[in-house]
This record gives structure tokens, sequence and C-alpha cells, in this order.
């Protein structure tokens, strides 16, 4: 069976959200009398979901006598702000359309809140995205790695497993696509080096959108 469903990670594979995100971050972060951080600090801290992002950030980590409030106000100010300056990365939007165009379902697998993801694929991708879930550990959905992100929208994509790929831009990507029995496409424009991803596990890396769809064209022995 060819793999026509292609899953993307969010953050650091379709969008670059750093800046909104180390806004959001130093704004919670001073509201309650804390240190700010660099934007390089924060680029290391994503990939785990908002509140392992605050753990790293807050002084203290959840032992931070104000850690609560500190979690509730980047909600509440990243739900306003997380179209101040993020935008998809070039060829993100044409790749996704061209995946369309060749027959193949695309979901979004996030660790971002999901009234963000879902927020920000409607934005910046209408029509390109068949299915999107973020982190929903309320509901009984485990966080990436584990898999269960995964399988939530291939079953709302109608899909399974066998027909899958898996493209994101970090550790925690590479990790989720082997549990969840994926070949993983690890990109090198996000949030990690080329090198952090080979020592991390990746085994196949590209750098350009464009190579995806050369990946969903060999699926479909055009290539």
């Amino acid at each position: 069976m060819r793999r026509d469903t292609f899953l993307f990670d969010l953050d650091g594979t379709l969008l670059d959200t750093l800046d909104d995100l180390t806004a959001a971050t130093n704004a919670a972060l001073r509201a309650y009398g804390c240190p700010p951080r660099t934007k390089e600090e924060v680029q290391g801290f994503v990939g785990n979901g908002i509140r392992l992002l605050l753990t790293r950030a807050a002084p203290g980590g959840e032992d931070n006598p104000h850690f609560s409030e500190i979690y509730d106000f980047f909600k509440t100010y990243y739900a306003v702000h997380c179209f101040d300056n993020t935008k998809p990365y070039p060829g993100i939007p044409e790749m996704l359309a061209g995946l369309k165009d060749r027959g193949c379902l695309v979901g979004v697998v996030s660790n971002k809140a999901d009234f963000a993801v879902q927020e920000l694929v409607s934005r910046f991708f209408p029509g390109l995205a068949d299915g999107a879930a973020g982190e929903d550990e309320e509901g009984g959905v485990r966080k990436k790695p584990a898999p269960d992100l995964v399988y939530s929208v291939l079953k709302r994509l109608g899909s399974d497993p066998s027909r899958a790929v898996y493209v994101g831009d970090s550790e925690v990507d590479v990790q989720t696509a082997v549990n969840a029995s994926l070949p993983c496409l690890s990109v090198t424009w996000g949030f990690k080096t080329r090198e952090f991803l080979l020592s991390h596990g990746a085994t196949a890396l590209v750098s350009s959108p464009a190579e995806i769809l050369r990946a969903a064209e060999e699926e479909r022995g055009e290539g």
C-alpha cells in the first residue's frame, strides 16, 4: 500500500512561531517578577507543550510559587497574540497544496494547545489540512512522543499507520514517529539543527518543502 497520508508537526515544521512563543513566555514571566528568556533559550524549551515550556522557562519550574498564574497568563496572552509575527516557512503553503493536488491526505499533529492549533491552521492553511489536533491531556490524550495524537488524527482522516508519513523538526517528532510505527521525514529549517537531529535518531532529512513533494511522488510511482 502506498503512503498517501502526510502528518505534520506545526511549530518549526509548518510555521515559524518562535517570536510569538518568546513574546508570550516573557510577558507571562514579567507579569510575576521573573527574568525574561532569550529567543534562543525559548527555542530550546519548545516541543513538549506549553506546560513543559514554562517549567523550563520559569525560575524553579513548577515549584515556582506563581507557576499556575504564569501558565494561565501565557495561555490567555498567546490566544490573543499567536498571529502577531507567526508565518509559514517559505514554500509550505505551496507544498501542502501540491500534496492535496496529488490526492494525499494532510493532517497536523502538535503539542501546542489545541485552541491555538485550530486557530493557526485555519488562518494560515485554509482548505489545506484535512484534520488537526493539539494537546488535550485533560481529555486523556497523551502528548507526543506518545502516539495518541497521531492515531487520533489518522482516525479523523480515515487513514491508518500503514498509509502515513510523519514530518517534524525535533527529537520529539522522531520519537513520535517511532512510537506510532511511521517513517519520519525530519526537516532542517525548523527549531533544531541537522546535527542535533542526526544525533537524536533522525534517518531521513529534508532541506526544502519541495523534497516532501518529491517523496509523495515517489510513493505514487511518479519519481
